[in-house]
Parts: C-alpha cells; sequence; structure tokens
C-alpha cells in the first residue's frame, strides 16, 4: 500500500499574488509566466508562515533601492537574512525602526513613532529586537545593519549615547536598559553584519524618506 504524499506548504514571495498557498496548483498559478517569481515549499504552515512574514504586506521599493536578485558585483549579500533599519525626523526626533525578511522586503517586526529618539537608538533597538526574534522563532538567519555605531554597541552591550533623558523619552530609555540587559543575559550566535551601501544600495529595510 502507497504512502500517502505529505502536504506541503507554498510560500509566493513575487507572483500575481504574493502569499501561502496550500497545495502547488494555487501557488502555480501565482508564478507561472511571472517574470522573476520568487517561491518555495515547505513542510509545515508554520515555516512557511516564518518564511513568508506577519503581515503579509511588502513594503514597496524605497529610493535608492536596488533589485538585489540582478546584482552583478562580484560580493552580494545574503538574501535569507533579516535586514533592520531606523528613521528620524531630526536628531533628536520623532523615531521609527523596524526589521524586515531581506529577500522580499516582507515586515518582521515595525516599532514607533517616538518622541525626542536617535538614529542610533533606533538602530539598536532594531538590532536587539532582530536577535531576540531570530532567538524566539529559533531561525538562523544572519542580520544586517548599515550602522556602524549599532553593530559597535550591540557587540559590547553597552549604550553609548549623549541623548539626555527626559519625560518625553522615558520610555525608549526603558527599552535601552532592557535590551543592554537582555544582551548580557543571552548567548548570541547570529551574525550580525554591515550593510554595504555603496555597492548593494540601501538596505531593503530603509524608509526611504531621504
Amino acid at each position: 500500500m502507497s504512502k500517502k504524499p505529505k502536504k506541503k506548504f507554498y510560500v509566493v514571495w513575487k507572483g500575481l499574488k504574493p502569499g501561502i498557498y496550500d497545495n502547488w496548483d494555487s501557488c502555480k498559478k501565482q508564478v507561472t509566466g511571472f517574470e522573476g517569481a520568487q517561491y518555495k515549499s515547505f513542510a509545515s504552515h508554520e515555516e512557511a508562515q516564518q518564511a513568508f512574514g506577519n503581515p503579509f504586506e511588502k513594503i514597496s521599493g524605497a529610493k535608492g533601492k536596488k533589485d538585489l536578485n540582478t546584482l552583478t558585483t562580484e560580493e552580494k549579500p545574503i538574501l535569507e537574512s533579516i535586514s533592520v533599519d531606523a528613521a528620524c525626523a531630526g536628531n533628536p526626533g520623532t523615531l521609527e525602526f523596524r526589521g524586515v525578511f531581506t529577500m522580499t522586503e516582507t515586515p518582521l517586526f515595525e516599532r514607533g513613532p517616538y518622541e525626542m529618539g536617535t538614529v542610533n537608538i533606533g538602530e539598536f533597538l532594531a538590532l536587539v529586537l532582530a536577535l531576540a526574534y531570530c532567538k524566539k522563532h529559533k531561525l538562523n538567519y544572519p542580520i544586517y545593519s548599515d550602522s556602524k555605531t549599532a553593530i559597535s554597541w550591540v557587540k559590547k552591550k553597552q549604550v553609548n549615547t549623549n541623548l539626555v533623558r527626559t519625560h518625553k523619552n522615558e520610555q525608549l530609555f526603558v527599552m535601552l536598559i532592557n535590551a543592554q540587559n537582555w544582551l548580557r543575559e543571552n548567548t548570541i550566535a547570529t551574525p550580525i553584519l554591515k550593510w554595504k551601501t555603496d555597492i548593494w544600495g540601501e538596505i531593503p529595510a530603509d524608509y526611504g524618506r531621504k
């Protein structure tokens, strides 16, 4: 008696309608004839969700971004990775930060706006949140940041900021304390890599507000 084939789930990152499909026929309709289609099968719905991200919206390409799938540079970024970035209206000013799946720019987390923050603080918090995200979901993806300062702070497990603590940014300072404590209490094996903007264009998590 032949065994019943195991059910597979299909993630469509680029196709007529990106999403998660529970059968090949439905997936095939989204990618057949679609130029540059990106899709992959997974053994469980949970794995498919982790690969695709939640929610299912794809961020529109920001100014300065390149199509990473068509890069001709000798050195290329690892597409199966997480990219983080921050945006600040003024420095200090209104701060936001987020992380996305590099290959598809699918949002994994987004925080803000917060009053009276700085870009470096946002970049640091985004990195720590990405590390915690990988640990929680047991992911082996490397994490990209375009901030040397934030990467240095994470490696030292210590923030060095001149920002004055006030009632307006109290929440940010509490987050900084919690982030530093998390780094000291957890073993980090996830690679943190510097995004090479000069050859790859803007990092996929970029807000496109430059």
